[in-house]
């Protein structure tokens, strides 16, 4: 039985790894990633390949992923209703801010992104990286989910996700455990969170958590050029924030089986200072 089970976490252990490179990787590189002898890693991707969930380049020989498992999570994706319900919320919140909305979903790696809309029509417009996983220490979306977790667990998920690393984040990017937990401290006392420079330069973004049955589910957030979340419009906008994440809970389609302590409700937006 433990054979059977230590053979599905290697598959699921080399589909996580080519999920994470869009680009080609050589056998060689393949098995020293997974810790696992080159025989063993090539009777898996030769599997994969049989299957049509990967494809081996014929001029290198390296291997990567088949669109077959993008759109087996996209099937899935539509299934969850997420799209249909959740995006008009999302561009009302971009258009109502001009600036990139996005949509995140928590899972047990972390957050994802789901979603975007571009608010933006003229001036400056924030176009991010195209990345799935959420940086958790060095983003507004990580800091609202993180700060709803139990403070251990929220500092080893942000360690994990290179928190103290150097070289990793923006010019402002928290680097000490300390500084993260004290602002997870405000992030939880306002109920929403904000990075200024922290991912990249000249970027500032805020988020609040979306709530089923009193546990964070996702985040949505919007982000643009760091001068349009300076006082007095900083007040205005995470209200328009928080009222989305409102919102979101109320319509959220996709009952997951997270298991997380009770959190509050988002907050609401008149607990925000107006200007």
């Amino acid at each position: 039985m433990r054979l059977v089970k230590s053979l599905v976490e290697r598959c699921f252990d080399l589909i996580t790894l080519l999920s994470e490179q869009a680009e080609t990787l050589p056998l060689g590189e393949i098995a020293r990633r997974l810790d696992l002898p080159k025989s063993a890693t090539h009777r898996l991707l030769a599997t994969f390949c049989e299957l049509g969930w990967a494809e081996q380049d014929p001029a290198t020989g390296f291997y990567r992923l088949s669109l077959r498992l993008a759109i087996t999570g996209q099937r899935l994706l539509v299934g969850t209703r997420i799209p249909d319900i959740c995006q008009p919320v999302l561009d009302e919140l971009a258009r109502a801010t001009e600036s990139l909305g996005r949509l995140a979903i928590a899972g047990a790696d972390g957050l994802t992104w789901i979603a975007h809309s571009q608010g933006a029509r003229s001036g400056l417009v924030y176009q991010p990286e195209l990345v799935a996983r959420v940086p958790l220490h060095a983003t507004a979306n990580g800091k609202a989910w993180l700060a709803t977790l139990p403070r251990n667990e929220a500092l080893r998920r942000a360690t994990e996700s290179g928190l103290g690393q150097p070289g990793i984040g923006g010019p402002r990017a928290i680097r000490t455990r300390e500084t993260f937990s004290a602002a997870l401290d405000e992030t939880a006392e306002r109920g929403w969170a904000i990075a200024q420079e922290e991912a990249e330069p000249g970027v500032g973004a805020i988020a609040a958590p979306i709530f089923q049955a009193g546990i964070a589910v996702g985040t949505v957030s919007i982000a643009g050029p760091i001068h349009r979340f300076a006082e007095p419009a900083l007040a205005r906008i995470a209200a328009q924030v928080c009222d989305t994440a409102r919102r979101l809970s109320e319509v959220w389609p996709y009952r997951v089986s997270l298991v997380g302590p009770s959190s509050p409700e988002p907050a609401v937006p008149v607990a925000v200072d107006q200007p």
